[in-house]
């Protein structure tokens, strides 16, 4: 076995998934990673609370832009000051992204070693998960790409598999092949061989040992990343790469580009529950189920309902006399589905995008880097919006061509900028704002300010909205 001395590694956090197949409670604009599934942190909080057990540099998340900021919040919770976020203008799949990761850091340790890690798997024994990042170092550390192979529990079809090849030593293999989702026959021999692994997608290697095997399959993604990430421009808090040499990056996974042509590959076992959490009946596998097998989250009433999923987002959901089924409630969409049919929620994601239907990317919340606003009432000339501004957060200047809007604080104290004027509006005062007008927000109280916004005009849509 390899002896060279451990070093800390750079956990690599790739949170740009969407997560259709958890629709309604996933979106693409505030995806599973950032949910709270299983307890009171998100999945993507989950992935770095796990590298406790690890010695390990401050972590380099990639997110895409629409989520930087409520990515940066969550951090914030953990009291992660000092974390990375680099920016992907446009999505280009998980070699491309890794590769900017690689990027970063040979520019400040050409021996950086790179734990790869998806922001919304569920692993429930970080101690064991620990344990096998530190078995693999060794092997990362003399130039191998190792992944880690799940010990299936089950014939599972979703998801891809790598079949073990020559015994290293401390439990490790060298990788014969990666295998597609495999027919229920299938799965069940790999099960009965003992030499298969779910493939995980978490990986450990050297950023220079993947950038040399990516650099022989598939050279344009290293030029066209290291061109991007030579252009790249800070924004606050963030790395913004350049768009045009990134977008034109093939649009592959890691897998494709290169862990399935190397020769270069180990994989380590991971015994431990261990989940994508890739649709609905996946959750329903990990989570904590009550005396009659459900699992219930909100203000939920079940009369005579058994192995089941119930979600209550906004309102009182009562269900009666169903078995292995998922019900989930929001406050614009209602999921109901058996539970061997979860899979196909992703086609009535995709039958909402084809109509144009606004369901499939936003929550009636949405988050803001100020804080929030929740749409309460939708209607052709005027809409209602609760809106929450945090501390000594503001709404930027602007001013709207064809609406109006009118005002009334509920919490807080605010402080309104109206043309060349400013005014204090404090709880149960109102404010309105005609069309045309220069205006802005702020909360200039030490607590949360909440207002409710009705907005009058013929267009209430953002490009109705001129940033100042």
């Amino acid at each position: 076995m390899p002896t060279e001395k451990a070093q800390k590694i750079y956990p690599i956090i790739l949170s740009g998934g969407s997560g259709t197949r958890l629709w309604p409670l996933s979106r693409k604009e505030y995806p599973k990673h950032l949910i709270p599934l299983v307890d009171h942190h998100s999945l993507l909080q989950k992935t770095l609370l796990r590298l406790e057990g690890i010695a390990c540099h401050e972590p380099l998340l990639i997110c895409n832009q629409q989520q930087r900021f409520m990515v940066a919040e969550q951090l914030q919770e953990l009291g992660l000051q000092q974390a990375h976020i680099v920016l992907e203008p446009v999505g280009r799949n998980t070699a491309a992204a890794i590769a900017i990761a690689a990027l970063q850091l040979i520019e400040k340790d050409p021996n950086a070693l790179m734990l790869v890690l998806p922001a919304d798997h569920i692993i429930k024994d970080s101690a064991v998960f620990a344990q096998a990042v530190n078995k693999a170092l060794p092997y990362a550390a003399e130039g191998k790409l190792v992944t880690f192979g799940v010990i299936p529990s089950s014939p599972h079809t979703g998801y891809g598999y790598i079949q073990r090849g020559q015994k290293l030593e401390d439990e490790a293999y060298q990788v014969a092949k990666f295998v597609e989702k495999p027919s229920l026959n299938v799965a069940e021999g790999y099960l009965r061989s003992g030499h298969y692994y779910w493939n995980s997608g978490l990986f450990l290697f050297k950023a220079s040992a993947y950038l040399n095997e990516l650099e022989q399959f598939v050279p344009d993604i290293v030029l066209h990343c290291q061109a991007s990430w030579d252009k790249r421009q800070q924004d606050l808090d963030f790395i913004r790469i350049e768009e045009q040499a990134f977008a034109k990056c093939p649009d592959l996974s890691i897998d494709y580009a290169v862990m399935e042509k190397t020769q270069n590959a180990v994989v380590l076992p991971l015994d431990t529950d261990w989940s994508d959490v890739g649709a609905w009946s996946a959750l329903f596998d990990v989570s904590d189920k009550d005396s009659c097998g459900n699992i219930i989250e909100g203000d939920v009433w079940a009369e005579n309902v058994h192995n089941s999923y119930l979600y209550a987002q906004s309102r009182l959901l009562a269900v009666i006399g169903v078995k292995d089924h998922i019900v989930v409630e929001t406050a614009d969409a209602v999921l109901v589905a058996d539970k061997s049919h979860s899979e196909q929620v992703k086609n009535i994601v995709q039958l909402l995008e084809k109509s144009g239907r606004s369901e499939r990317l936003y929550h009636r919340v949405q988050y803001r880097p100020w804080g929030q606003h929740e749409l309460l009432i939708e209607s052709e000339h005027f809409q209602v919006r609760r809106v929450k501004i945090k501390p000594n957060m503001m709404i930027s200047l602007q001013k709207h061509k064809l609406r109006s809007e009118h005002w009334v604080v509920v919490k807080g104290i605010a402080e309104v900028v109206y043309n060349d004027e400013t005014h204090v509006v404090k709880e149960n005062q109102s404010f309105y704002v005609p069309a045309g007008i220069v205006h802005s927000i702020k909360n200039i109280g030490d607590k949360l300010l909440e207002f409710i916004e009705v907005q009058v005009g013929e267009c209430l849509k953002e490009d109705d909205i001129v940033r100042l």
